[in-house]
């Protein structure tokens, strides 16, 4: 191999991390994007990652990709995995990179894979209705022996392909049910409430062994993270290495990265969440960079291409533990719900040792929607960067609920 790299989707940091390997590359994205990769001298091909038909599959895909001497996909957003696996299964001539994708894209059928594969996960079934999603909760409630008038069991519904928390909805009562539930949110998944600390691990694996192992720890999901993980989860990493590795010898993976998400009890019990093949969100390869300095981008190109040899890969990667000595972490900014116009940086945020830096930018006036799915968007991030990792966190929980706009 080591040909050029189809990269699928768009990212400048990708583009950009390519480029400063000498790795030949070229974007596979919406066509809405070609003008910018024109005037940029970007290597690209146009492509409606929604649309699948006979005339729209991975065969014609690899046809335009020919002329670059493509022979290697790397997905770069959930909604490119299938259509990577695709392509790799024909490059290395093996359909079951197609099955695997479709794997990491059906949240159900990943949390059979790890049942089967002996991981603790919770409850889980796929519905349809209303009814169904209101059967689940009360089989829980039964399970958990409730008395009447004690609170109904938290049920986590969830899009089967959705990354992230897209579309995530909790739901706390059997009243929510008809409140917040739609018919377009069928079919879709819903599960039970796992206990304990959540986290994630972005493993870098080449020749079915992981390479490189780093540790995210999530202050609160969807909203604040750091890196490396504080001592006392960082003290569980050789638990998390062993897990970590029975998933990618079950899932039977081979090259690339993952990022499963796992959930730790006081008690040591580690459940698994679920699992993604493609870049994490939550800048978690801008913090890596920053804690450990090296790119992650270049670890995954290298990661995912069979033909990169032992002595490359021992050389790229650092060592897990240490880094460069500094923690970082950042917040993502979410306005409360109503009209906002202003934007308002504390002056304590920009005099503390720890701030780094933000992309927040003054709003035009709109209002922001009660009931957004998920979490909504986000406005803006808060970096952070310093040494103590208790100080980190602390920064973490005070700015995720600070409000920003008024």
């Amino acid at each position: 191999m080591s040909g050029t790299v189809a990269l699928l989707g768009w990212s400048l940091p990708a583009i950009e991390s390519a480029r400063k390997m000498g790795r030949s590359h070229v974007v596979v994205s919406f066509p809405e994007f070609e003008p910018y990769a024109r005037e940029h001298d970007i290597p690209f091909v146009g492509w409606n990652f929604n649309e699948w038909s006979e005339k729209s599959n991975s065969l014609q895909l690899r046809e335009l990709l020919d002329p670059f001497g493509v022979d290697l996909a790397i997905p770069l957003y959930e909604e490119t995995v299938e259509w990577s696996g695709a392509l790799n299964s024909l490059y290395r001539d093996d359909p079951r990179l197609l099955n695997r994708a479709y794997l990491f894209r059906n949240k159900a059928v990943m949390k059979r894979k790890a049942l089967l594969a002996g991981f603790r996960v919770g409850l889980f079934e796929e519905v349809h209705t209303r009814e169904q999603v209101r059967q689940f909760m009360e089989r829980l409630n039964e399970a958990n022996l409730q008395l009447p008038g004690e609170e109904d069991a938290w049920v986590h519904m969830k899009p089967f392909s959705a990354a992230g928390t897209v579309g995530h909805k909790l739901l706390r009562n059997q009243d929510q049910i008809e409140e917040r539930v739609v018919d377009g949110d069928f079919p879709c998944l819903v599960e039970s409430h796992l206990p304990g600390q959540e986290f994630s691990v972005e493993a870098f694996i080449h020749q079915g062994k992981i390479r490189f192992l780093n540790v995210t720890e999530y202050v609160k999901l969807g909203y604040s993270n750091f890196i490396p993980a504080g001592p006392e989860l960082e003290s569980k990493r050789a638990r998390i290495r062993d897990a970590t590795e029975r998933l990618v010898a079950s899932f039977g993976i081979e090259y690339g990265m993952i990022h499963p998400e796992w959930f730790l009890t006081e008690d040591d019990t580690l459940s698994f969440g679920e699992v993604a093949c493609r870049i994490p969100g939550g800048h978690i390869f801008e913090l890596m960079e920053k804690a450990h300095g090296f790119d992650p981008m270049q670890g995954l190109i290298l990661c995912s291409d069979p033909s990169v040899s032992e002595e490359t890969i021992e050389a790229f990667f650092p060592e897990e533990e240490g880094g460069t000595g500094d923690f970082a972490g950042s917040v993502m900014v979410y306005p409360r719900p109503g009209r906002i116009r202003n934007l308002e940086i504390p002056e304590e945020l920009k005099e503390d040792p720890f701030f780094e830096s933000h992309t927040l930018i003054p709003p035009s006036e709109h209002k922001v929607p009660e009931g957004r799915e998920g979490f909504g968007n986000h406005y803006g991030t808060i970096f952070f960067r310093g040494d103590d990792p208790t100080r980190m966190r602390e920064l973490l929980v005070h700015y995720q609920d600070v409000n920003f706009f008024n």
